[in-house]
């Protein structure tokens, strides 16, 4: 089954949709106008059950097949960015200062697109369960659904998710097994030494260039203390000290971000930035204090789940569309909680030549949409055969 023809002629009524999302970015767990339209889609759908409000302004629409079966999980997240839109489009965001620079309204949409068609037909025996989600960009909105019942109300067997990549052909899908994409923890350093004149640096104790040296430091953690095939980064892209081009301060404030694909790769970086800061500081006779906020764990593909979804793209697009062994990613993605509690795979849907995600002159692909509701609806339709 190639891109479904009855998405393929309602692709251009879903972009309308995509483009109204754009054009209406919310942030985070503030969705109020996001989460009624998809609700107020949904009902009109025909969706036997439409729940809002979980995991604050989370919706979920429930569409059973012509028999019974398994229940499986479809997720898309509805959240924007706070970042100031630089596209031109003439949908382009009236929310000074936001924009979906990530491509949630085109993974909203997509789903949408699908539950109208898995209502109307209802070809498979089971449940499908349309998941949309806030806060995929930092809040953790997967694990706040999750932790509001998520699957306790709707005990699937199985959940998927998806997500555009730039530079990837539009039509075309990427994924792999294991991990796909990195865990992410936030890390504050302080710093803290004796302030003193410029003139006089040997009566203080230097926190910038103590700071600067446990930079450096933390750069030779991951090509020195680790397996060198284990994909693991420290960027420490903030760092804050001083009021005065003549005064060295006393205190320094460094701040960034740890990456990895092994949550035992994940330990040792901890274990290792709080060794290498704690004895760079000593040894310029400062002191420094490491703290971590928790981020998102390892994005974990199941092995069965993986090989499944790989077939259904190949399905939609063709064998020689799918690539089934992609690099990871670097960056984090929160339907890593979902993934730590019910088997499922993630993949990765071409947006062709566009900007990056995360950038201003960022849009998502609209040529995509046939392709990301078919694998959808025929994801539904393979994993809930109907009975013969």
């Amino acid at each position: 089954m190639p891109v479904h023809n009855h998405i393929a002629s309602g692709a251009d009524e879903i972009a309308t949709w995509r483009q109204d999302f754009h054009r209406h970015p919310e942030l985070m767990y503030e969705l109020p106008r996001t989460s009624a339209a998809v609700a107020d889609k949904l009902r009109a759908f025909g969706c036997d059950e439409v729940i809002t409000g979980l995991g604050r302004t989370g919706v979920v629409g429930v569409v059973r097949g012509r028999g019974d079966g398994p229940m499986i999980g479809l997720r898309a997240d509805m959240d924007a960015l706070p970042i100031t839109e630089q596209t031109g489009a003439a949908y382009a965001s009236q929310a000074p200062g936001v924009m979906h620079a990530c491509g949630h309204d085109g993974h909203t949409a997509m789903l949408l697109g699908a539950a109208r068609h898995l209502a109307e037909t209802r070809a498979f025996s089971g449940t499908a369960v349309l998941i949309f989600q806030p806060a995929e960009e930092g809040g953790a909105g997967a694990k706040a659904m999750i932790d509001d019942g998520l699957f306790a109300r709707f005990p699937v067997s199985e959940v998927y998710g998806m997500h555009n990549l730039p530079g990837l052909p539009v039509g075309r899908f990427a994924m792999r097994q294991g991990g796909i994409m990195a865990s992410s923890d936030r890390i504050e350093i302080l710093v803290d030494g004796r302030g003193a004149h410029a003139a006089r640096p040997n009566q203080g104790v230097d926190v910038v260039l103590t700071g600067a040296a446990i930079v450096t430091a933390l750069q030779q953690v991951v090509s020195r203390n680790l397996d060198p095939l284990a994909a693991a980064v420290i960027s420490i892209p903030m760092f804050h000290a001083g009021e005065a081009d003549n005064v060295l301060p006393p205190s320094a404030r460094l701040a960034g971000t740890m990456r990895a694909l092994d949550p035992h790769v994940r330990e040792v970086l901890r274990a290792r930035i709080v060794a290498v800061a704690e004895g760079v500081a000593a040894a310029h006779g400062a002191t420094a204090t490491v703290s971590f906020s928790q981020g998102y764990p390892v994005t974990r593909n199941h092995a069965a789940q993986t090989a499944f979804a790989s077939e259904v793209a190949a399905d939609v697009a063709g064998l020689s569309e799918v690539d089934a062994a992609a690099p990871p990613l670097m960056a984090a993605e929160d339907f890593a909680f979902m993934l730590e509690e019910k088997p499922g795979a993630y993949i990765f849907i071409g947006n062709g030549p566009s900007a990056d995600l995360h950038h201003p002159e960022y849009d998502f692909a609209d040529a995509a949409i046939p392709f990301g509701a078919s694998y959808w609806v025929r994801l539904v339709e393979r994993a809930l055969p109907l009975s013969v």
